[in-house]
């Protein structure tokens, strides 16, 4: 670190491996690997104001100041006193200062409270409570319960049988369901032994620092051999350490080498397509500036050439200057004249008026989340206006589309359908918070979230249905998950995935409670009976079967397979007798599709007990063996899993946050394209498109690109093309020139709707170069783009193409820390803070707590905030540039002098004071229609994507105006005084008389020219505009009075003037002339504009003059339903299960608690779950969702001990 806080970056070669040992510091700091401490601050107490000054002079405007400043100290020069400049400077410099200054400190804060956690870690053979940031590679931590993991770990050993340790990894991806890691048996061994650990000198070596979450490679050599590493064994930091007493880690990564770290990239300085266009804006200001004072200057050689030696005899030119080194002169006394066509009050006003929009989001109670006590928050104030002009958004799935919580909605047993709900004239009723629920108090073991609302299924369970008993007696029995019991009837399940959680709940609530498991055997209560099934085989899921099997002996002796999957893999199972059946569920199911639900099938049949003997036997031959063991455990389980018999079908809801299909189909009205980039399974991302109208049965085509090589994704892409549009050769790709930036790729219209899904290894082709444009060019004509299994580093990448060839503003939005990389590369970055995982906000410009607040941040407050920026451009440019251009003309009339046409105070608080109040408050409240109108006509959006309120054909419009106004602003004064008297016949045409009334007609042009920009009137915008002209008078009569003059005579000199000429009526006619002049050609352009090409603004503020009130409430939502052949089926997207663990001879239990027979008996539960809402589903963790980290349930499997069959 330099004195100055900069980073001193030492050239080293590039990490290619990385070498430690356990409990050697020596060692591993000859490799000099990053201590574990974390800076994000960029300033310190010294090198902030050297630092911050530099970065303030970088900006073009800034410098340009600084240079005019030191030409107004030049008496040869100026006309103008240097305050006039170094006042509003240095007003400039300090409050951004402030603000950046704030900013680092809360950095600085942030960093210091991270930084100086406490860990124990083992130094000298003990174990020593250490702040994080002293923390070193090598180093061996000990981490307990509910406790953040302080680095990238290898997992050693844990409190937990088999070393398991369970982790959350919210802060990472955003999923609160809980994750599994296991250490190898040979560190396991070590315990919490601190002598053991202390001796251990086990080397590691593994992959250098990275951003791949998913994925790690190492090995341990220990004792003489060598151990393989995985992401299995490895815990990161940001993961949050659940159910497990304390475990012991190994420091592999520590700080800014950690995968949390590397994958927050590095900040960028994101600027809005406005700042972009302004700095080209002002660079060609700057040249004609430069253009308009070379005229000027020539003028001025010519003059004194011609007409000068006429006013030597009363001015005298001091020695050496002639004509040509005063027209050098000159152009230096002009170049601070008309400096004003860019004033620093331009830099100060955007500042404020882009603070004050953010405001407006933070403190916007439409955008509040209750529920979370979460607000929305503008956590940059550089970037408003962009949110106006969003073409293109990124959305990550999990936590950000979806709320990763699953209900069990309906199902279908027998071929009748349960879950809907009907009046009495039979017509189906929507459900709602205030449709009646099922009473489960008939079960003491219910769970309480639990909500259902179909009465029917219940009296089908008390009334014995054999088959509605058979389905829920396989939901109890067909899965892995775990179950714990800390208190009698306090039941809480650890599933593999959400979905079997939800199934097992469902079953659990309708009277079929599974109680606990061991190797062999698992435990339900049957409608209050207690009942041990014999577990004989686990038949378990995985991507290619797509569904899983149980093999169980009731307690009658019964032989039974259960199994449930994908329908379309269990049908092609079922035996010929359920046909008739299939055809009935088939119905069902399509109409379980058509709402977006998650569909799983249900079937069964009972064995033979010869047969399984003889299926056993081969079975554990099969089991044992070392050749082919998958590939000949799939023929075992084809041959056993046929000739089922349907039971049914469940259909399960993936919930999605609130309001998300409205929010995506306004979003699409407004012409903004949303592509989901996730790291789930295809047919789970498919399923939730479908589920939030993202995808839709209406379009023409949904392709599916998932090639296996670079030619295949490139064919696949090319015959998307050739689809959409068969009439044009796909081949036919924009040209890119060597060595030059990439041509902007135009949007191409095609009949239609489509949508795409690529997979995450298709998608490294497509990225490709030789691919990328084809890719693009069929994501863009796309209306939706889903890409599934992607990393972090993909979604960042497929953000970098849009922005690399479309001319158009991206905005990324997820909840994790997987989303972090997307969140930096896109123009505006949002992080959706209603989750635990709080590492996107961290990174993000904008964040709240519900994706359906998008709407409301794009369409109301990007929309009014773009609109205001636009019309305070456009304003500023027009009152600034009438301004100097008089300058421009009264030289050609005062021998290019210099003199200034206006008083030198009047230029002093053109900008400050008679001009800001009113643009600001244009700025700050000005809006075309209300929100409630934004909403209902989203069309309006579609403007600012294409840049139609300010451009530069907009900006040179806006000058040819102002070069209009200028004139009649000279002019007319100038004839309106020459050659006139008062009314007492005294001379009116002296310079001060015309200066005061050409700063009048200017004030009073520019203050109309407002009036006709404002589209909404308001007390404070009334109170700025009339508040104005009023201080405009009120200053002028004191400063020209004489009192001031006798004060200070060369200040105010202008003594009597306001006076003498303001109390004539031919100088108020010249007002009312002049203004009237100005703004004639705006009023008439304006009303032929709006009468024969009228756009989508003047459309709808027609209709809102129409309507004269606000408009009607919007029409109740109903629930979206879609007819729909396709399947959404849970069974794709299932995870692979714990059948392993489960049925393996070292298992966890936790130690039995006295249970009664009956559940009149069992204690209900009261304390372990809190009420969810109207569809309180299963929480992956078993807890209630979003609760503080305090309050977290056990949910895991720690309670467990080792049980070893006797027969091992």
């Amino acid at each position: 670190m330099s004195f100055f806080g900069v980073e001193c970056v030492r050239k080293k070669e590039r990490e290619l491996e990385r070498k430690l040992r356990a409990n050697d510091r020596e060692y591993n700091l000859s490799f000099k690997y990053a201590t574990n401490a974390i800076k994000t601050s960029k300033y310190n107490p010294f090198s902030f104001l050297p630092l911050n000054l530099f970065e303030q002079f970088q900006r073009i405007a800034n410098a340009y100041f600084l240079f005019l400043l030191v030409l107004q100290v030049i008496p040869q020069i100026s006309s103008l006193s240097w305050f006039t400049t170094v006042v509003p400077l240095v007003l400039v410099l300090t409050v951004t200062a402030a603000k950046d200054a704030t900013d680092d400190i809360n950095r600085h804060r942030s960093d210091n409270q991270v930084n100086n956690r406490k860990v124990q870690v083992l130094i000298d053979r003990k174990l020593r409570s250490e702040k994080w940031m002293d923390v070193q590679v090598g180093d061996i931590i000990k981490l307990e319960n509910n406790q953040f993991v302080t680095a990238d770990l290898m997992l050693l050993s844990s409190s937990e049988p088999l070393n398991l340790v369970y982790i959350e990894t919210a802060e990472l991806d955003g999923e609160t369901n809980l994750k599994v890691r296991q250490a190898l048996p040979v560190t396991g061994d070590l315990g919490e032994d601190v002598e053991k650990l202390a001796d251990f000198n086990g080397e590691v070596r593994c992959e250098p620092p990275n951003n791949r979450l998913d994925r790690f490679t190492g090995t341990l050599n220990f004792a003489g051999q060598k151990y393989p590493l995985d992401n299995e064994k490895v815990l990161l930091r940001g993961c949050t350490l659940r159910n497990t007493e304390w475990c012991f880690g190994l420091v592999l990564f520590g700080g800014p080498e950690t995968k949390l770290m590397q994958n927050c990239g590095k900040s960028t300085f994101k600027r809005t397509s406005i700042d972009r266009l302004m700095n080209v804006l002002v660079l060609c200001i700057f040249g004609f500036l430069a253009f308009m004072c070379s005229i000027l200057a020539i003028g001025n050689c010519f003059w004194e050439l011609n007409e000068g030696a006429q006013f030597t005899a009363f001015l005298p030119r001091q020695d050496g200057n002639d004509a040509p080194f005063s027209a050098f002169l000159t152009f230096w006394s002009y170049v601070i004249i008309l400096n004003t066509v860019v004033p620093i009050s331009l830099y100060v006003s955007v500042e404020i008026i882009r603070l004050g929009n953010s405001f407006y989001i933070d403190w916007d109670r439409k955008m509040y989340h209750a529920r979370n006590d979460t607000p929305a928050e503008a956590r940059t104030t550089t970037l408003n206006e962009e949110l106006g002009q969003i073409k293109y958004v990124f959305s990550d799935k999990t936590g950000t589309l979806t709320q990763n919580i699953m209900t069990f909605n309906k199902c279908t047993i027998n071929g009748k359908s349960y879950g809907d709900v009907f009046d009495y004239s039979g017509q189906r009723l929507e459900v709602t918070e205030h449709t009646e629920a099922v009473d489960f108090s008939f079960n003491s073991l219910a769970d309480p979230r639990f909500v259902f609302h179909d009465h029917a299924l219940v009296e089908a369970v008390k009334l014995e249905n054999p088959e509605v008993h058979g389905f829920f007696r396989l939901l109890a029995l067909c899965h892995t998950v775990m179950a714990e019991e800390k208190r009698e009837g306090e039941l809480f399940y650890l599933a593999q995935s959400p979905d079997e959680g939800a199934l097992v709940t469902a079953a659990r609530n309708f009277g079929f409670v599974f109680r606990s498991r061991t190797p062999d055997s698992v435990s339900i209560v049957e409608m209050g009976q207690q009942r041990s099934y014999e577990l004989l085989a686990i038949l378990d899921f995985n991507n290619v079967r797509k569904r899983m099997s149980v093999i169980v002996r009731s307690p009658a002796g019964k032989l039974s397979l259960y199994c449930k999957g994908a329908d379309t893999i269990i049908y092609e199972r079922l035996h010929c007798s359920c046909s008739k059946l299939m055809d009935v569920t088939t119905e069902h199911l399509n109409e379980f599709a058509g709402e977006g639900l998650r569909t799983l099938a249900l079937a069964y049949k009972d064995l033979d007990e010869e047969y399984f003997k003889q299926w056993k036997q081969r079975h554990h031959e099969v089991s044992t063996s070392l050749e082919d063991r998958e590939g000949k455990l799939d023929e075992l389980y084809e041959e056993i899993e046929k000739d089922l018999l349907l039971l049914g079908a469940t259909a399960i809801e993936d919930k999605l946050q609130d309001g998300v299909p409205q929010t995506i189909e306004q979003l699409a009205k407004a012409d903004i394209k949303i592509w989901v980039l996730t790291g789930d399974k295809q047919e789970t991302a498919e399923n939730i498109g479908y589920s939030c109208n993202l995808l839709r049965e209406e379009m023409n085509e949904v392709f599916v690109v998932s090639g296996n090589s670079p030619e295949d994704v490139r064919q696949e892409l090319r015959n998307a093309l050739t689809a959409m549009k068969p009439e044009e050769d796909s081949a036919c790709l924009p040209e890119r020139t060597l060595g030059k930036r990439a041509k902007p790729l135009a949007d191409e219209a095609v009949n239609g709707e489509y949508g795409l899904v690529i997979n995450g290894h298709s998608l490294a082709y497509a990225l490709e170069r030789s691919a990328e444009l084809d890719f693009l060019r069929a994501a863009c004509m796309c209306k939706a783009v889903i890409c599934c299994r992607v990393t972090p580093l993909q979604k960042a990448q497929v953000v970098e193409l849009v922005k690399k060839y479309k001319q158009a503003v991206t905005l990324a939005i997820g909840d994790g820390a997987n989303d972090v990389s997307m969140i930096k590369a896109a123009h505006i970055g949002v992080g959706i803070s209603g989750q635990e995982g709080m590492q996107a906000v961290l990174s993000s410009d904008y964040s709240f707590a519900q994706f359906r607040f998008l709407q409301r941040l794009l369409l109301v407050h990007g929309r009014w905030s773009y609109l205001r920026m636009c019309k305070f451009l456009r304003y500023f440019f027009y009152k600034n540039f009438t301004f100097t251009f008089v300058h421009f003309w009264y030289a050609f009339f005062c021998g290019f002098s210099a003199q200034t046409v206006y008083d030198e105070w009047f230029i002093t608080l053109y900008n400050l004071v008679y001009t800001a109040l009113p643009v600001l408050g244009m700025s700050l409240f000005d809006q075309d229609v209300n929100d409630a109108w934004s909403f209902q006509h989203p069309q309006l959006y579609v403007p600012g994507q294409l840049n139609l309120y300010f451009s530069k054909k907009a900006f040179f419009k806006c000058a040819l105006h102002s070069c209009y106004s200028s004139l009649v602003l000279f002019f007319i004064p100038y004839a309106a005084v020459h050659d006139t008297v008062r009314d007492d016949g005294k001379d009116v045409a002296d310079y001060q008389s015309f200066a005061l009334l050409t700063q009048t007609c200017l004030l009073f042009a520019v203050t109309i020219q407002l009036g006709l920009e404002m589209s909404y009137w308001t007390a404070v915008n009334t109170f700025f505009v009339l508040g104005s002209l009023a201080m405009y008078f009120a200053v002028t009569f004191t400063m020209y009075s004489n009192g001031m003059f006798l004060m200070l005579p060369s200040a105010f000199s202008f003594i009597g003037t306001a006076r003498n000429s303001l109390n004539q009526p031919n100088i108020w006619l010249t007002v009312l002339l002049t203004s009237i002049l100005c703004v004639l050609p705006v009023v008439t352009y304006r009303f032929l504009f709006i009468q024969l090409c009228p756009s989508i603004n003047d459309k709808v503020m027609f209709k809102v003059r129409q309507a004269k009130a606000t408009p009607p409430p919007p029409p109740r939502r109903t629930r979206i339903r879609r007819t729909s052949s396709r399947r959404s089926g849970y069974a794709f997207s299932h995870a692979q299960g714990y059948g392993d663990l489960v049925t393996s001879g070292r298992f966890l239990r936790r130690p039995a608690l006295s249970r009664s027979s009956g559940l009149a008996h069992a204690g209900r539960t009261t304390t372990g779950f809190s009420p969810m809402g109207r569809s309180a589903g299963y929480s992956p963790t078993g807890r209630p969702q979003n609760a503080k980290v305090a309050d977290v349930e056990v949910t895991s499997l720690q309670m467990y001990r080792t049980i070893r069959d006797p027969a091992l």
